[in-house]
């Protein structure tokens, strides 16, 4: 008999003040001028109706300053609560930039003591705010992050921004409506069989379906993986598979050979051999399942399950739909509890591997990777070696990392002031070197996801060519540099479609050495 459970994406929603959910009055002690914005109150209720708990992450430099006294700041939040209801926690800043305190947005203090006092992490936290410094603040902690922009946010941060909602009431709804779509719905413990799941793209996209195949793994005797060649090493690492299955599908492979109907058959019949009671077929946005769908019935499958947004016919059981521009890593979890299987109750969500093995390398030291699957999402190499010489000025170790085509590059990118590690591990290797790093930079490609899994910050080199809120590397302490406005945003090129890479070649090596301190920073708090 199923056993209903629920566990949420989320314990915590964290809310900048002024601005956000009252009016921004500058360096307010008067309680009477303290007005909420419109629909703010009805959108807590919302999420205290969801079970999420409430608080705030506030810079106030006015009482340092002396704009206002202790007092006056009380009198001022106890009027907040009178007008909007209970927070669970205050965190407040007095500081102002010149102390260089950790507490301070853009820093991510406020953020980990607020998840402290909540009795939970960043990473199960929601910061919601009006300017770029809450986005940082929340990314840099490892919490997710929606921006509500007002008269004055800049562009610039409104294109930088995970998520944006025109509203708090339309914040809390997406929030509240994410938390429902994804990890909740009947589980049947052990009950489940052989689950065959498909996941046939890149290491990238592999590492990000981690949570959603614990999940299924939590509540099926036995699970089988089918990924592709690209995503066999990425598979190895991952909890809960029991075995795999490696195949290359062309209409998922990016370099795809032609249909050959014997390879098809040799298939169908390696797909029944796995003797599955159901399979889930996992996909990116822009993929469709029905392909794999078909073979899977022609194979003997009984139950498929997937997300699709064309009609499938006969092909799917499950046809699983979810609104556009959620994480990849929720969008697969999302289809594996429509499924039947939600996250174990102490799954934290995370992107996740076995133990990697130690690192060779002494430390302290900084990872960079300056190469990428695919060439857009690739920072330009001499603004790569730029990075290195000024990471090493700064005092750190670098160490330089890359595939075995990929020597060359990492050669030149480390120069006479980092290490060339170029073709020294495989997968399981690179994630031992992360796991000890202090820090990784890096682009939009696999290894940012390995960092993720193995916990260590990322400075995220971000091409926008795909959206960052899909995409990014998950749960992890980050900050995103780069032009996130460039031309090239949301082409889903492989290749630079802009002459001189902008998005990326634009990139100030001081910018990297900042975000490194930051990072670096919150990691030994």
């Amino acid at each position: 008999m199923a056993v209903a459970r629920r566990v949420s994406l989320f314990d915590a929603v964290l809310f900048d003040r002024d601005g956000t959910l009252i009016e921004d009055v500058p360096y307010n002690g008067d309680l009477a001028r303290v007005r909420p914005l419109p629909g703010a109150r009805a959108a807590l209720d919302r999420l205290r109706a969801a079970g999420l708990r409430l608080g705030f992450v506030t810079n106030q430099s006015g009482l340092d300053n002396g704009h206002f006294d202790a007092g006056q700041l009380r009198a001022v939040n106890a009027r907040v609560e009178e007008l909007l209801g209970p927070f669970d926690t205050w965190q407040v800043c007095p500081h102002d930039d010149a102390d260089g305190c950790a507490c301070r947005k853009p820093r991510p203090g406020l953020v980990h003591a607020a998840a402290a006092a909540l009795g939970t992490t960043a990473g199960r936290c929601v910061v919601v705010g009006d300017i770029g410094h809450d986005m940082t603040a929340a990314l840099a902690a490892g919490a997710a992050a929606v921006l509500v922009p007002t008269a004055v946010t800049r562009p610039a941060e409104v294109a930088a921004a995970p998520a944006v909602a025109p509203d708090v009431p339309t914040a809390a709804d997406r929030i509240v409506a994410g938390d429902e779509l994804h990890p909740s719905g009947p589980h049947h413990p052990h009950t489940a069989g052989t689950v065959l799941l498909v996941r046939p793209d890149s290491a990238r996209d592999v590492l990000l379906t981690g949570p959603a195949i614990r999940a299924v793994a939590a509540g099926a005797g036995r699970v089988v993986l089918v990924c592709g060649p690209r995503g066999r090493d990425a598979a190895e690492l991952l909890p809960g598979v029991d075995e795999i299955v490696e195949w290359r599908l062309p209409w998922i492979d990016p370099e795809p050979a032609p249909v050959d109907a014997v390879d098809i058959a040799e298939l169908i019949v390696r797909l029944a051999g796995a003797r599955a009671d159901q399979a889930v077929v996992f996909t990116s946005f822009h993929q469709s399942p029905l392909p794999t769908a078909l073979l899977l019935r022609l194979a003997g499958v009984g139950r498929v399950s997937a997300i699709s947004d064309d009609y499938p016919g006969s092909l799917l059981d499950v046809r699983h739909r979810v609104p556009s521009g959620i994480p990849e890593a929720e969008r697969a979890l999302s289809l594996a509890a429509a499924a039947g299987f939600p996250p174990a109750p102490d799954d934290d969500l995370r992107l996740q591997i076995g133990a990697p093995p130690p690192s060779p390398e002494p430390g302290p030291y900084v990872v960079v990777h300056p190469g990428a699957s695919v060439p857009a999402r690739a920072c330009p190499a001499p603004v790569s070696a730029r990075i290195v010489t000024a990471l090493a000025a700064a005092g750190h170790r670098v160490l330089v990392t890359g595939s075995t085509a990929e020597r060359d590059l990492t050669a030149a990118v480390a120069g006479t002031d980092g290490v060339d590690l170029g073709g020294k591990f495989d997968l399981a290797g690179l994630a031992g070197l992360l796991a000890a790093a202090g820090c990784v930079v890096v682009g939009n490609t696999g290894p940012a996801h390995l960092a993720a899994a193995v916990g260590t910050p990322v400075v995220s080199l971000y091409a926008p060519t795909v959206p960052f809120g899909q995409w990014a590397p998950y749960r992890v302490p980050l900050v995103r540099l780069g032009d996130a406005a460039a031309a090239c945003r949301d082409t889903r090129a492989g290749v630079c479609p802009i002459g001189g890479h902008p998005c990326l070649a634009t990139v100030d090596p001081a910018e990297v050495v900042a975000a490194v301190e930051l990072l670096s920073a919150g990691r030994h708090r």
